[in-house]
């Protein structure tokens, strides 16, 4: 399942338009954000966890009590839930320079006003984030990071069972053992048109 697809079941399918609802988006507005930034993300964490921070992105990814924010739209653009949609952001991208940087280029590109842009991308993220604790609890958390600690490079040990199983039995092509989590980040396909300059934001 791919973080596009993920979102569209949000609030019973109506989590992003009530995301939109919060900042004064359009619909259209809304989807053209969301189609551009929901796979960066994505292809942020798999970049993230490529070079060698896959125990990092899985710790992004614990915190059932997050969950809420998928279900709450309204909770998802509060002070709390931006914060929180940040910290995660921060994570994957190195920093807050990093994360300021992602929603500037997406503003430029949607001409959309930046204020509101820097605004809906930590809401966003929180909600994805929520979406993916609700989808994994710690508990299996806790099983693929320690599976990851066990694993040796270029082999699956524990955690290619232990994600494969959870992202529906996806056979594990790279990553060395991350293929299906790596698999479901990048489910968009190509991904988002923000890759090109991904690499100029992560450090």
């Amino acid at each position: 399942m791919s973080l596009l697809k993920l979102l569209e079941q949000a609030q019973g399918g109506q989590g992003l338009m009530q995301l939109a609802q919060q900042f004064g988006l359009d619909d259209e507005k809304a989807q053209s954000l969301t189609q551009m930034l929901a796979p960066a993300i994505g292809s942020a964490a798999k970049q993230r966890a490529q070079k060698g921070g896959a125990a990092q992105v899985l710790e992004a990814f614990r915190g059932e009590s997050q969950a809420g924010l998928f279900e709450d739209a309204q909770s998802a653009a509060s002070a709390g839930g931006q914060a929180q949609g940040m910290d995660f952001l921060q994570n994957l991208l190195g920093g807050k320079t990093e994360a300021d940087g992602l929603a500037q280029e997406a503003a430029q590109r949607s001409g959309i006003d930046a204020g509101t842009v820097a605004q809906f991308l930590p809401a966003l993220a929180a909600m994805i984030q929520g979406g993916l604790q609700k989808n994994m609890p710690d508990a299996s958390i806790d099983g693929m990071s320690a599976g990851l600690m066990g694993s040796s490079e270029g082999a699956g040990g524990g955690i290619m069972g232990l994600v494969g199983s959870l992202m529906g039995g996806a056979k594990d092509s790279e990553g060395g053992g991350l293929g299906p989590l790596l698999q479901m980040l990048d489910a968009d396909g190509d991904g988002s048109p923000m890759d090109d300059i991904l690499e100029k934001f992560m450090k």
